[in-house]
């Protein structure tokens, strides 16, 4: 027979309360994103801005992986934008098929002259299911046979984000130099249709809007359910002390190579949902700059932070609109200078000046009590 102490009980209690209160919490959180993405939003901005807006999301979708695979399992990931670029090139090779109707090439095959039927590997993106999945899928299929390589040979730290860095330029460069069946450095442009919907109609646009802005809350919540699961405990292991996970009986590579592919799937997600919010995708989209631009939306509103990193890449994404016009030189000097200054000053990002400035009030009221 066992007995339950004083002490046991009170904990369990207090235990319980605090699970309910962070439930509580996180519900109340989701449903004030929910009522600022659904409903202020579209009342408060015109459709120029919601578009704009869209557009931020799905960076804000990316940094949700960012988050997963940099925050918690500390993997530096510097070309997200390869991930990104497959999600949005296999959405953009269905759209285009479609706008060009059955047994024509799209446009800028016909501008060339090159081709007068789809190449092999496009004819399957004529089906809406094939593309749908491949947005997602392939960019994860191709995380996990890079990552199988990278981190069995337990590449990590500065030679990882380097590495991950040169896939995204070459990646590009590749894009660039297959002109006739990917547009080279023009891309695919001028999408005109969604699935049957024209994508020149307003209230086309805001359906895209909607279908983005609840394709961020699926993802967040999904890496918060796996950073708080088991898994999610393992990875920061994995991240803190990666031999003493070893020792213990599991394989560190592969704990790694979940959240990179898991990363890479959210990733291809915000590429295909871009598309249709943008209506293009060019190498331009992709490459170093724009991998390193994701990186930084997350270092600067909190890595560690599910929402330091939406926000973060929200402001980030939309200062770069705004300044960037009127100061289209300084621009990115002023985003590398951003970057160094998250890490060097703040590394836990914005969101971590609430508990920064909750730790010295404590500190201030213990030092009073203790006077």
């Amino acid at each position: 027979m066992t007995t339950t102490t004083p002490v046991a009980t009170k904990t369990r209690q207090l235990i319980g309360v605090k699970g309910r209160f962070a439930a509580t919490r996180t519900a109340a959180g989701f449903a004030a994103g929910a009522v600022v993405l659904f409903a202020v939003a579209p009342l408060a901005l015109s459709d120029f801005r919601l578009g704009l807006l869209a557009k931020y999301l799905c960076t804000a979708m990316v940094a949700v992986g960012i988050c997963l695979a940099w925050g918690r399992g500390g993997l530096l990931t510097l070309g997200q934008g390869v991930f990104f670029g497959l999600g949005g090139y296999a959405m953009a090779m269905h759209l285009k098929i479609a706008d060009a109707g059955p047994g024509q090439v799209p446009d800028f095959m016909q501008l060339y002259g090159t081709a007068t039927e789809l190449p092999w590997w496009w004819r399957p993106f004529a089906n809406p299911g094939f593309a749908l999945a491949a947005t997602v899928l392939l960019p994860m299929a191709v995380a996990a046979i890079l990552g199988s390589f990278i981190f069995r040979r337990r590449v990590k730290g500065a030679y990882f984000a380097i590495l991950s860095q040169a896939l995204a330029a070459a990646f590009a460069i590749w894009l660039i130099g297959q002109q006739a069946t990917t547009g080279g450095t023009n891309g695919l442009t001028d999408i005109q249709g969604f699935f049957g919907y024209d994508l020149n109609d307003p209230v086309n646009q805001r359906m895209v809007y909607f279908v983005i802005a609840a394709a961020l809350l699926l993802l967040i919540a999904l890496a918060r359910q796996l950073i708080h699961s088991r898994y999610g405990e393992l990875l920061v292991a994995v991240r803190d002390s990666e031999e003493r996970v070893r020792f213990l009986g599991y394989n560190p590579a592969n704990v790694k190579l979940v959240a990179y592919v898991v990363a890479a799937g959210m990733a291809g997600l915000a590429g295909a949902l871009f598309v249709p919010a943008v209506g293009i995708i060019s190498p331009a989209l992709i490459g170093i700059v724009p991998s390193i631009e994701l990186v930084i939306g997350a270092a600067v509103g909190g890595r560690a932070s599910l929402v330091g990193a939406v926000l973060g890449a929200v402001g980030v994404a939309w200062a770069k609109t705004a300044l960037s016009e009127e100061f289209p030189a300084a621009w990115t000097y002023f985003q590398g200078l951003l970057f160094i200054v998250a890490l060097a000053f703040l590394p836990g990002g914005l969101a971590s000046l609430v508990g920064i400035v909750r730790r010295r009030r404590s500190n201030q009221a213990l030092a009073g009590d203790a006077a």
